[in-house]
């Protein structure tokens, strides 16, 4: 039996693994304490070191560690040690390894030397106070922007001093130099919710000690997973900074309304053989066989989550950023190389302590080399074994702009034929993957793939300009009223587009430059840019005033959501019966993919027309009776004015009712403050 098979065994498993909270260094002002998880380590040193920064010979001290129990290592240093760095060496039968502490809460630059802290020096000021400012509300009242921290103030265009850093996140009072908003004013008119930051942990693609050069990555190559990333800190060589420049950030993102989302990536590392746990332990971070690295994730390794201290570190490190940084919410990169065991222990153990917490990853079904039987993955399939974990929906990003590995397959929105049903399915939050709203997060655009007003204009490449504004704001109207979650790529509602300066457009900008990736705040300047991204407000205000369209349970969508039927080829249509707490009576919602205009009839009442083509908002634009004309490849949201005629005078014929689901439909009308169910009514085609 190989060393890597040993790891997997009960009996291994059952001698070495550690359940103590303490790995790592535990500072106190008398003394630091040190405990490492090494068990097939021959022996163990402490290195003390002035300074963080590698190859530097400025060590203080080293000190020999003492063999503990479940294969740990443990050691002290007596006095004040904060701010003093450290490694540590570990014999083994393969060599000797020097690495930096897999636990470490923040590092030197470039996350070669640990070091030890004083966190509590770190708070802000306030920040015993700080909180989630969306708590008590559940995962379907989100509306989530997803960010790079670069790409925010990147842009000269952007006003912000604090160019590619935390801190530039929430500077205040930023415009272009037509004095429009930019940054984090921008972001709170949109009336999101959360803020998604891509990798914002210590990785290792970036040259921390040269932050001037032009250097980019969205950061999914983990080399520190507790430990902030330093080149968006104003000093990546003193460890306190970058852990201080992202609590005030978390700090600054709370008071402006907005929750935090962390981007996380559990599933690979950046270099597998160099990773300080797999320094330390040969190979028991990742699956491997005879020294064969497996590969699902494409980065050239993967994490063996079914491993009980992989397990272990991984629930321990998501709690200690939502524990350490108040973080209310984690993306889990490929979550589908993670077993299902894992992911519910991590949810529930943040939850425990933070209720409020949203989890939701990228749920693809992946190929790796598990190294123990039996192990079910977090994968879209297996939705329904981690009922507290919602998943990216492929389904709709497909449907409404094409298949995602074809870029000139075009979807819905620019007239792809036959896709009503998938439209339905996933508009009740309901693709076949899906047992749950809450478990489906919706969108057309992320950072992965195309921008999506780039996808429009390859895959719909003779339509007009205007027309592929038409297309990207149906897909928003579509994702955005659907249930399930929110998603948008920052940006998106600035028709942001990453052309390539030979042609074409950037499909994969994980390493280009500022150029490519940043946000032209600019852009603003020009009305038509403006326009879509008063659009965008006013589709997010329309869903924040409706309770309806945030439903949290399966039932909930089957009595309240019912889909249109008799509509126009690729036309779709539902009729949702209002919530007690929505000020709709009822809400109907139409989506017209085609070039030319449909007319659908409306149940007998005063409807007010909130969405068209070209606005949206929550004040009525028209009020209508009798039917409605919806525009080409364009949305059309109404709402019912309370009902102020007897029950007996609303005309309930089937030839009035001719959009309704053919399975049932109700509406719910409010008559002074109470609530009159009207008669279901079931309609059928002959």
């Amino acid at each position: 039996m190989t060393m890597t098979e040993l790891y997997s065994t009960e009996e291994f498993e059952r001698k070495y693994t550690y359940s103590g909270t303490d790995l790592g260094a535990v500072w106190t002002k008398e003394k630091t304490s040190f405990r490492l998880w090494a068990p097939t380590a021959k022996s163990v040193k402490v290195n003390l070191y002035k300074t963080g920064n590698p190859g530097v010979d400025d060590r203080i001290a080293q000190i020999e560690m003492k063999s503990a129990v479940a294969g740990t290592w443990t050691a002290e240093a007596a006095g004040d040690m904060n701010g003093v760095y450290y490694t540590f060496t570990v014999e083994l039968e393969q060599g000797v390894h020097e690495a930096c502490d897999p636990y470490a809460r923040t590092t030197g630059v470039n996350g070669q030397r640990a070091m030890i802290l004083d966190l509590r020096s770190t708070d802000p000021e306030g920040w015993e106070d700080d909180h989630d400012p969306n708590a008590g509300k559940h995962i379907t009242d989100a509306i989530i922007y997803e960010l790079h921290v670069r790409d925010l103030s990147s842009d000269p265009s952007s006003g912000i001093t604090n160019r590619g850093k935390f801190l530039g996140v929430i500077e205040e009072g930023t415009h272009t130099p037509d004095g429009i908003p930019t940054g984090l004013d921008h972001i709170k008119s949109m009336g999101i919710t959360h803020l998604h930051l891509l990798p914002s942990y210590d990785y290792g693609s970036v040259d921390e000690a040269h932050p001037e050069r032009d250097q980019f990555n969205w950061g999914y190559d983990p080399v520190n997973y507790n430990v902030p990333e330093g080149s968006y800190a104003t000093d990546p060589y003193h460890g306190e900074v970058r852990v201080k420049e992202m609590k005030q950030m978390i700090q600054g993102l709370h008071r402006a309304g907005i929750s935090v989302v962390l981007d996380v990536v559990y599933n690979h590392v950046y270099e597998g053989e160099t990773f300080c746990f797999n320094q330390i332990v040969p190979e028991y971070f990742s699956r491997t066989h005879n020294g064969h690295y497996s590969n699902g994730s494409g980065c050239g390794n993967d994490t063996a989550s079914e491993r009980s201290m992989v397990h272990k570190y991984i629930v321990d490190s998501v709690k200690y950023w939502a524990d350490e940084y108040h973080i209310d919410g984690f993306r889990f990169d490929l979550v589908g190389l993670l077993d299902v065991d894992t992911i519910n222990e991590l949810v529930d153990s943040v939850r425990a302590r933070h209720p409020n917490v949203i989890f939701y990853g990228e749920g693809w079904s992946m190929a790796t080399e598990l190294t123990k039987p039996d192990v079910a993955m977090a994968t879209q399939r297996n939705a329904w074994q981690t009922p507290n974990f919602a998943y990216f929906s492929d389904t709709l990003r497909d449907v409404l702009r094409g298949y995602v590995f074809d870029d000139r397959a075009y979807g819905y929105v620019a007239g792809a034929q036959g896709q009503e049903e998938l439209v339905k399915a996933c508009f009740m939050g309901h693709p076949d993957w899906c047992p749950c709203p809450t478990q489906t997060i919706n969108y057309a655009s992320c950072h992965d793939n195309m921008a999506l007003f780039d996808r429009l204009t390859m895959s719909a490449p003779d339509a007009s300009f205007a027309d592929r504004v038409r297309m990207n704001n149906l897909a928003a109207a579509i994702y955005m009223l659907s249930q399930g979650v929110p998603f948008l790529q920052a940006g998106e509602e600035l028709l942001r587009s990453k052309p390539l300066p030979g042609g074409g457009f950037e499909h994969n900008s994980y390493c280009s430059p500022d150029s490519i990736n940043s946000i032209k705040w600019n852009d603003l300047s020009k009305p038509e840019y403006a326009a879509n991204a008063e659009y965008y407000r006013g589709l997010i205000a329309f869903r924040k005033a409706h309770p309806t369209l945030r439903l949290t349970t399966d039932e909930a969508v089957r009595e309240q959501v019912f889909a249109l039927e008799g509509l126009d080829a690729n036309v779709t249509g539902f009729h949702l019966r209002g919530s007690a707490d929505d000020p709709a009576a009822a809400i109907v919602v139409l989506y017209n993919p085609n070039k030319t205009p449909t007319t659908v009839q409306l149940p007998k009442g005063r409807w007010n027309i909130c969405i068209t083509d070209k606005t949206a908002g929550t004040e009525p634009l028209l009020t209508v009776e009798g039917g409605v004309s919806v525009a080409p490849i364009s949305a059309c949201v109404l709402t019912l004015e309370p009902v102020t005629s007897p029950l007996s005078e609303l005309d309930l014929s089937e030839k009035k009712l001719p959009l309704l689901l053919g399975a049932a439909a109700a509406m719910t009308a409010a008559v002074g403050g109470a609530v009159a169910y009207l008669t279901r009514r079931r309609k059928k085609d002959n």
